[in-house]
């Protein structure tokens, strides 16, 4: 009797797999990560005794913007889609006939049918769809418990800086972006749906955790702990570095942060303004400009001196007498005596040219120090009508065509011509630079 029920069972349930089936995901919620696929069967159909945990091959999945559907068979992974639109399952190891070639298909219904019967009639396989939510996860509200240490910079140069107790508080949103990662390492064979409450907890805690170091990349680049709300791109970039190897081998990133303004303590808070006031009076000229003020205050002060303008400003003389009148005066002196950023050395003309006989910086044609005539470059010449040096085959202020003949020897220091051009002098006679290869034409 056993054998003749596990025989009925294998062939009713492989008949039964034969049809084609269509699995679809209704809208996934904000708490919803993951879900199993539901198998479409309504009134009219006739796919209402196949085993729900088997899918036939040809079979169609709805995959819906904001998704990314995995088959799993057997406890592993064989198919992903993150594409909207219908996806074929049709490489299944589940044989319909109404998928494939039909001679092949009934081939391998018989395989099954055999392999279905050695497990009692049962499927012996197990093959599921599940969607992921990958859509962003947002109001994920997040506070400090306990203060985080902040350094805050107060002058870089002087190396004033403060560590104060930070708290702060404020929202972040997260995504799936790889829900292979997130399955394997998360949620496996769900039953039904993966809820987002089963993971937030330590979500929030990591990321708290994580929060000294990100914030530590701001105060490094010297940004104050009250402009940490305009950073906060810079925060979720350094959070993500700093959770990739917990939150990177889950699948999860952050993908987006709001802060409200960080609190300090009040104490620190006056401390800062403290060090940035004195940070100020270490330039002589602020510190002068600043006593300056504090004596107009004193004297607008003294003039309304209840015991009478008089008195007040004779306590205010004996002050400044004591010590006080002067100090402003040499503040302003060691202002003055501070040195002060070089000039810029001026720029020489575009038509100016360094005199080869004394080495002043000249313009025109010739040197207005030594009167040195303003030598010829290299493959210039000197124009017989005007005098004007020029490239080319005419002068260009006169018109002047180049003569013939132009000597193959020209010094290269102030320009002068040898009259023989072939057979120049060792030693230029104008300025006494040898010739050489470099004064050939």
């Amino acid at each position: 009797m056993g054998l003749i029920k596990a025989l009925t069972g294998a062939v009713g349930g492989v008949l039964a797999d034969q049809w084609k089936e269509f699995f679809y995901c209704d809208a996934l919620d904000a708490d919803t990560l993951v879900v199993k696929g539901q198998k479409r069967t309504t009134s009219r159909s006739s796919n209402t005794k196949g085993n729900d945990n088997i899918i036939s091959n040809g079979s169609g999945i709805a995959v819906a913007d904001g998704q990314c559907m995995i088959i799993v068979e057997q406890g592993k992974i064989v198919e992903v889609c993150a594409e909207p639109g219908q996806f074929t399952y049709d490489t299944s190891s589940e044989p319909s006939i109404f998928a494939g070639k039909l001679g092949t298909s009934i081939v391998e219904t018989f395989k099954t049918i055999g392999r279905r019967f050695t497990y009692g009639g049962d499927t012996g396989k197990d093959q599921r769809v599940y969607y992921f939510n990958t859509k962003e996860i947002t109001d994920n509200k997040f506070g400090t418990q306990n203060p985080i240490p902040f350094k805050v910079v107060i002058n870089e140069q002087l190396g004033f800086k403060l560590s104060v107790d930070l708290r702060c508080n404020g929202v972040y949103s997260y995504k799936v972006t790889n829900p292979l990662l997130f399955y394997t390492n998360v949620c496996g064979n769900v039953a039904e749906s993966y809820k987002r409450s089963e993971i937030d907890a330590m979500l929030k805690g990591e990321l708290i955790m994580a929060l000294q170091p990100a914030l530590a990349v701001l105060s490094a680049n010297g940004v104050s702990y009250d402009q940490i709300p305009a950073h906060t791109k810079e925060v979720r970039d350094a959070l993500n570095v700093e959770l990739a190897p917990d939150w990177g081998k889950r699948g999860i990133e952050v993908f987006s942060m709001n802060m409200g303004v960080p609190s300090i303590p009040e104490d620190q808070r006056k401390k800062i303004t403290e060090w940035e006031e004195t940070s100020m009076t270490l330039n002589p000229n602020t510190a002068a400009a600043r006593m300056v003020g504090g004596q107009i205050s004193a004297m607008n002060t003294a003039a309304g001196n209840t015991a009478g303008a008089m008195t007040g400003f004779m306590g205010m003389g004996m002050a400044m007498n004591a010590g006080g009148n002067g100090a402003a005066a040499n503040l302003y002196a060691m202002g003055a005596q501070q040195p002060q950023e070089p000039a810029q050395p001026a720029q020489p003309a575009a038509d100016s040219w360094i005199c080869p006989v004394c080495g002043k910086t000249a313009t025109g044609k010739f040197c207005t120090e030594c009167g040195a005539k303003k030598p010829a470059p290299a493959d210039g010449w000197t124009c017989p009508e005007c005098g004007q040096v020029n490239k080319g085959k005419f002068c260009p202020n006169c018109g002047a065509k180049k003569p013939a003949g132009e000597p193959l020897y020209r010094c290269d220091k102030c320009g002068w011509e040898p009259k023989d051009p072939k057979n120049p002098p060792k030693f230029c006679p104008e300025c006494g630079d040898p010739f050489d290869e470099n004064d050939k034409i």
